[in-house]
């Protein structure tokens, strides 16, 4: 059965080169491989070839090297988003298997924090949380732009200069249609570790 693409793009390492191509940054494997040190570059060349082929990802130049052809890449128009048969027209059990592979994303990520040797949760802004709202269709549309715009202004940021990656990832579950009920605690549910960021958050 062909892969689609949400269960493409929906690897660890292929999301985050997604993510290192994102705003028309292009890069070549080498750099890739430098930005994101921890990925070997036979796995590198393997990933990049399955984004290239499902047209995810573009050549946008190619440079000799040494004898050897470098490729730019860059990200397709549209390309890390899901078509409409991967998020509508599936099986439950296939879009269960899309959000635990995004969750194990997520694990592998803290995961790999919390086994340093050394890591301040509230010195480093480790924040979890959870927040419950009832919102119409348009105040829905509007929350979302409005978390955009400042995320925005940083996304063009590059490495370096004393900046430090920092994944911020955002899960949205709405309820169902059926059979809603209210729970416990209809007001904000909350847990946050990086108590340090609640003001101004």
């Amino acid at each position: 059965m062909a892969q689609s693409k949400a269960d493409l793009i929906l690897h660890p390492i292929r999301m985050r080169i997604i993510q290192a191509l994102v705003n028309g940054r292009r890069r070549t494997t080498q750099q890739l491989v430098k930005e994101l040190e921890d990925i070997p570059q036979a796995t590198m060349y393997r990933h990049l070839n399955k984004l290239l082929k499902a047209g995810v990802l573009e050549v946008a130049e190619e440079n000799k090297v040494r004898g050897a052809v470098e490729k730019v890449y860059y990200l397709s128009q549209g390309g890390e988003d899901a078509t409409p048969a991967d998020t509508t027209e599936r099986a439950a059990g296939e879009h269960m298997a899309f959000f635990l592979k995004f969750a194990s994303s997520l694990i592998g990520d803290f995961s790999a924090y919390v086994q340093q040797e050394k890591y301040d949760m509230r010195q480093d802004g480790v924040s979890i949380r959870q927040v419950q709202l009832y919102l119409t269709d348009e105040e829905y549309a509007q929350l979302l732009e409005d978390m955009r715009r400042p995320m925005q202004k940083y996304a063009g940021n590059e490495s370096g200069e004393g900046r430090r990656r920092r994944m911020i990832s955002t899960i949205v579950i709405p309820g169902a249609l059926s059979g809603l009920t209210g729970g416990a605690d209809e007001g904000e549910e909350q847990n946050d570790v990086g108590r340090a960021n609640e003001e101004g958050n």
